[in-house]
């Protein structure tokens, strides 16, 4: 949430000639609302069943950059179809560098509205456990998003790696 994942994968997709979709966009558009008013009017567990049902769908088309939003990952389901289905990247933004975007996340994210700073640093804390399952990890902090674009079709151009194993740069 807030690392920066639908600007790089804009840039991917550009840099690499795929078609690029952001979920949460992509479900805004079918309910003709922003997620925050989804949450609030409809509920988070049919924004996550529509997610789920949306990622199973595009997860096999090798042609796609996807960016998920911050939650999608946190579902069991979801992770296991995008580990096994796509090459999952992790934008690795450290607390120090995400605490200064939250005043510009905040009204755009229910899971952060209504929380104390403390309530926000665990969710940040918690769901680092969850990212560290992935293929690649590029470091975002003090690079823009160009430079982790580039960062990260220089790993995608590396030779296949194995399960165990992650390239991060």
């Amino acid at each position: 949430m807030g690392a920066g994942k639908t600007t790089v994968g804009e840039l991917i997709a550009q840099k690499i000639n795929r078609k690029f979709i952001d979920v949460d966009a992509e479900i805004e558009k079918e309910y003709n609302m922003p997620v925050s008013q989804i949450f609030s009017q409809i509920g988070e567990k049919a924004f996550r069943e529509k997610e789920k049902d949306f990622i199973t769908k595009i997860s096999r088309n090798k042609s796609l950059v996807i960016s998920l939003g911050g939650g999608a990952f946190l579902q069991d389901e979801i992770r296991k179809i995008c580990l096994s289905s796509c090459i999952v990247l992790f934008l690795d933004i450290s607390w120090e560098n995400w605490k200064e975007r939250i005043s510009l996340l905040i009204d755009s994210r229910p899971v952060l509205q209504g929380k104390s700073a403390g309530e926000i640093k665990q969710l940040f804390d918690d769901r680092q456990e969850i990212y560290s399952h992935h293929h690649l990890k590029v470091q975002t902090d003090n690079r823009d998003a160009c430079e982790v674009a580039e960062c990260i079709i220089h790993l995608l151009k590396q030779p296949v790696i194995k399960d165990e194993e992650k390239n991060e740069w």
